[in-house]
């Protein structure tokens, strides 16, 4: 074999490799858009337009899992348990976040002892605040027998 069929092997197997991962990537966008909540999401403490991650939520009995869109990752990127969830205020974008969020509310949250902002259509953030306050209260939840 030759230096140039070499290169042309190289060349191609990355070809493929790229393409792969394109397709990948664009069926896990795809599956994940069709099957959620749109949001940002960023984790607190953030400075000023920094540390928003576009994502996707579902919401299900115990938990609210957000998948980050730009990730390669299979799995969620938060899971965040539903009896955890404290929402502590709303606000409207502000500075630059106007010109990417600017239809969206922000609501801030603590789970876990962790803080997170939500950026979230207005229909979308009904949606969420009612699974908050529907859920049942710890002492009601079956105890399991050892």
């Amino acid at each position: 074999m030759n230096t140039t069929t070499v290169v042309v092997t190289i060349a191609v197997a990355l070809a493929v490799l790229a393409v792969g991962m394109v397709v990948v990537v664009g069926s896990r966008v795809n599956r994940l858009r069709n099957s959620g909540t749109a949001v940002l999401l960023r984790p607190l403490p953030a400075g000023p337009d920094q540390g928003w991650r576009h994502g996707i939520v579902r919401y299900d009995d115990n938990t609210m899992v957000f998948y980050r869109l730009s990730s390669l990752r299979t799995g969620p990127s938060e899971v965040i348990a539903r009896q955890s969830i404290e929402t502590r205020g709303r606000r409207r974008p502000q500075g630059t976040e106007v010109d990417v969020i600017d239809a969206m509310t922000i609501v801030e949250i603590g789970a876990d002892g962790a803080d997170y902002e939500l950026a979230m259509a207005p229909g979308a953030i009904t949606a969420f605040q009612s699974w908050v306050e529907s859920r049942p209260p710890v002492r009601s939840q079956r105890r399991r027998s050892a």
